[in-house]
């Protein structure tokens, strides 16, 4: 329910203005809650991909597997929760409690406001410096 709400408010007061995300705690969160199943490299190579039923993404391809453009909204909605995936018989960790509080505000390449933590848009944000071609 927080989520929508605050969904909300950010589409009524599109003027809020967007933090920068800090791309060094979003690595550093990576190392620390995704390289395991994801790998070092993001390629989805990590040392728990043998036993997942459903093998991890290549975070470095996101870009070019959605026509050019970084599936923003997809990708937090992956990370907090709202779009969760099954993996090893039980849904992918959803961090997104565990990243709650200080809420900032992220545009998609349309324009489309979507809330998020600054945790998670922080590790989206490191996400996105390592798509390739």
């Amino acid at each position: 329910m927080k989520a929508v709400w605050i969904f909300i408010v950010a589409l009524f007061l599109p003027g809020l203005p967007a933090m920068a995300q800090d791309i060094r705690a979003g690595e550093e969160t990576y190392l620390r809650y995704c390289a395991t199943c994801h790998g070092l490299d993001a390629s989805g190579h990590g040392p728990m991909r043998s036993v997942l039923t459903v093998q991890p993404a290549d975070l470095t391809r996101l870009t070019a597997e959605n026509g050019g453009v970084f599936p923003l909204f997809r990708v937090v909605q992956r990370i907090d929760g709202r779009d969760p995936l099954v993996a090893h018989g039980s849904p992918m960790p959803i961090y997104g409690d565990l990243f709650e509080g200080r809420d900032t505000s992220l545009k998609t390449d349309a324009g489309q406001p979507v809330m998020t933590s600054r945790p998670v848009a922080d590790l989206v944000a490191y996400i996105r410096t390592l798509q390739v071609e």
